[in-house]
């Protein structure tokens, strides 16, 4: 399929989520939109599949929860979109004295959680520590979440309405600091600490605070920080947005392969390719729904290998016959139910940061696990009885170190974190693996080079970039409509709309939010 035109108000370059609800604002205010999608599809990361031939089950095959996407943002577009709450938040199986035990934490909080965490670290200090830290994350989330689809405050107006000690001990002294001065469980400390560590390969005492960034993401959606469990499967968000797109008039069409983007100073020219020949197209904005890196290219600023970000995760996917039994005894259906957490104590975080930072597969993989199905049984299809999905986050594998030898490297994190996993089960994973049409065990991983090769995210890296604050400088240039709303680029009719925009990252919806908004308070 080709464009209808040569010549739109707003040309948006990748049909992913955030390209999808900027063109989905644009039309609805009567401008012409076209969204070019390199792929046969659209939705990007946040889409689900098949993965496995045989098995109808539908993973979430990259992105797999959704938190930062505004509750307003799904309202407006009128989206046909379900968020399911879990019934567990998390659960870390550990081993104390020779003995299999573990921490839970219960969705909303209560008796068992406080139980559970006087069994383990021996009273009720933690537990009192843990709701006073994340009261005060509360805190700052309050006074964050409301102004993220809102034109950028600046650092001083947030500072000046949150309690000094607090923007201290989340804003400006390393996350670890903060962990270690108000929590003494090294797995207490390690739960909270992962938050920090989610795709972004960096020591929790880092002095960059790109560790703090990353937490703060993870804790200020909707000002209550929940992730939640798309029901459908991710793709079925992207497949709304979708709808509302091309309901309000746009115009999307896949296999368009961008090649250069050029601003010709009233207006912005893409070119693309459908497989046969060249197009090109005007608009008096291109919509980069790319990371800032590939951006670059496009305008023919030429690759900078120095400046490419680096992803950070170990992804695996898992279709299981029957849910695994866990050494503690917890209840499986409970466990699974929410962030599992793996291998990720304290210690265990920083050792495995050590290990990678120096190139080996860390000892002890640290983890997670998330089972959708136990939310969200819809994406099963028509599997028997007993039938799971589990999806796996592996944390501090950074691009580097499967540089060498992407395959065996990746052969290595796998065994690894299958480990992490029997560690604590009284029976192995992969005894409970179901089998595809094929016999062979339903399981795929992807490394960041995988990522960087299925959806063109360079370096893997699932931000487009590392993360900035979701606030501007107080020196910051805040003239422009673009630099108001944190979508300007160095190319005055091109503007960011993707995760790699400020307070982009995560299924948020808010990069492309905000590219919107910029445009239209432009006209």
């Amino acid at each position: 399929m080709t464009s209808a035109k040569k010549q739109y108000d707003v040309v948006v370059v990748g049909g992913g989520h955030n390209g999808l609800v900027a063109a989905t604002y644009l039309a609805r205010a009567g401008l012409s939109v076209l969204v070019l999608e390199r792929l046969d599809h659209t939705g990007g990361a946040a889409v689900s599949a098949e993965a496995f031939p045989g098995r109808s089950a539908r993973l979430s095959r990259y992105s797999y929860l959704v938190s930062m996407m505004p509750t307003q943002l799904i309202e407006e577009l009128d989206l046909d979109v379900r968020l399911a709450s879990r019934t567990t938040a998390s659960y870390a199986p550990v081993v104390r004295d020779g003995k299999p035990t573990g921490l839970l934490v219960e969705r909303p909080e209560g008796d068992a959680t406080r139980r559970s965490f006087a069994e383990l670290t021996g009273g009720d200090a933690e537990y009192d520590a843990w709701r006073e830290f994340y009261a005060d994350v509360a805190e700052l989330a309050h006074v964050v979440a409301p102004t993220l689809l809102s034109p950028l405050p600046t650092e001083r107006t947030i500072r000046d309405q949150v309690d000094p000690g607090i923007w201290r001990d989340l804003v400006t002294q390393p996350l670890g600091a903060t962990i270690e001065q108000r929590f003494s469980d090294d797995t207490v400390r390690g739960v909270v600490a992962t938050d920090g560590l989610i795709g972004t390969f960096a020591s929790v005492h880092d002095p960059s605070l790109v560790q703090n960034r990353a937490f703060l993401y993870h804790l200020i959606g909707n000002g209550t920080g929940e992730w939640r469990v798309p029901v459908g499967g991710m793709g079925a968000v992207t497949d709304a947005l979708a709808r509302a797109a091309a309901k309000a008039g746009a115009e999307i069409v896949t296999s368009a392969g961008v090649s250069a983007v050029r601003d010709t100073g009233d207006g912005a020219e893409v070119t693309w390719h459908d497989g046969g020949r060249s197009h090109t197209v005007t608009g008096r904005h291109a919509l980069a729904n790319v990371a800032p890196w590939v951006l670059r290219i496009l305008l023919g600023d030429g690759e900078d290998p120095d400046g490419k970000p680096e992803g950070s995760q170990l992804k695996i996917n898992l279709l299981l016959d029957r849910l695994p039994q866990l050494k503690s005894g917890a209840d499986p259906a409970v466990a699974f139910a929410g962030t599992l957490h793996l291998a990720e104590d304290y210690s265990a975080l920083e050792a495995a940061y050590a290990d990678a930072a120096a190139g080996r597969v860390p000892t002890r993989l640290p983890g997670e696990v998330y089972c959708h199905s136990l939310t969200d049984p819809s994406i099963l299809g028509d599997s028997p009885e007993g039938t799971h999905t589990l999806t796996y986050f592996g944390l501090h594998t950074p691009a580097s170190l499967f540089a060498e030898d992407p395959e065996r490297t990746k052969a290595q994190a796998v065994a690894a974190a299958l480990a992490s996993i029997d560690e604590h089960l009284v029976e192995p994973i992969e005894s409970c693996l179901a089998r595809d049409a094929n016999g062979n065990p339903c399981l795929e991983a992807k490394i960041p080079q995988d990522v960087e090769r299925d959806l063109a995210m360079p370096g893997g890296h699932i931000y487009h970039g590392e993360l900035d604050w979701p606030w501007a400088s107080n020196r910051a240039r805040l003239e422009t409509p673009a630099q108001q709303w944190g979508v300007q680029t160095d190319a005055p009719s091109v503007l960011l709309c993707g995760s790699g925009s400020r307070r982009g990252g995560a299924v948020s919806g808010i990069g492309g939010h905000n590219a919107a908004q910029a445009v239209l308070a432009a006209r």
